[in-house]
């Protein structure tokens, strides 16, 4: 994953210096790039991208004309990306270039997992606590993981919080037994 991320970094940063400071242009560019990636997991296309036989030139024109209008930069990207043998980091190119852009817009993805589903109440609590606590805009995504017992466990970028009946287990077993 890490090796991924490194040899994505490069054209996700290059995407981000094209787009600029227009925050149209940014989505334009978060929309184009998650189509690319999806189209690169489809399973048709996937067997293609690696095959000898398919020149990257063929993988650009397949690919331009599945995505439709990208612009001459976003044919370009296509293009540098199937002759260096690359489109497989799509997806990890897309999740780079919106790290890139939420820091750029102060903004912080947040995930929250809890073992029930939260109530809109609880999520807005949640999201100004946060808001304060990191000095930044909050997207929040919760999602239910009932092996948690209790509780709830908070992705923030690279802070996690765990404050779930589990993790609480988890510590006090380790405690005990050291």
């Amino acid at each position: 994953m890490a090796e991924r991320s490194t040899l994505a970094r490069p054209y996700a940063r290059a995407v981000f210096e094209l787009a600029g400071a227009d925050t149209a242009e940014r989505q334009r560019w978060s929309q184009r790039l998650q189509a690319l990636a999806e189209l690169v997991e489809h399973p048709e296309l996937a067997q293609l991208l690696d095959h000898p036989a398919v020149t990257p030139q063929q993988l650009t024109e397949l690919v331009v004309e599945a995505l439709g209008d990208l612009g001459d930069t976003g044919r370009n990207l296509v293009r540098v990306l199937a002759e260096n043998r690359r489109l497989r980091l799509a997806p990890e190119l897309a999740r780079v270039y919106e790290e890139l852009r939420a820091e750029a817009e102060g903004v912080v993805d947040v995930e929250i997992v809890a073992a029930q589903p939260l109530e809109e109440a609880q999520q807005q609590r949640l999201s100004d606590a946060l808001r304060q606590r990191l000095g930044k805009e909050i997207r929040l995504h919760s999602r239910v993981d009932e092996s948690l017992i209790g509780g709830a466990v908070i992705h923030a970028g690279d802070t996690t919080i765990d404050g779930s009946v589990r993790g609480q287990l988890t510590r006090l077993s380790s405690a005990l037994v050291h």
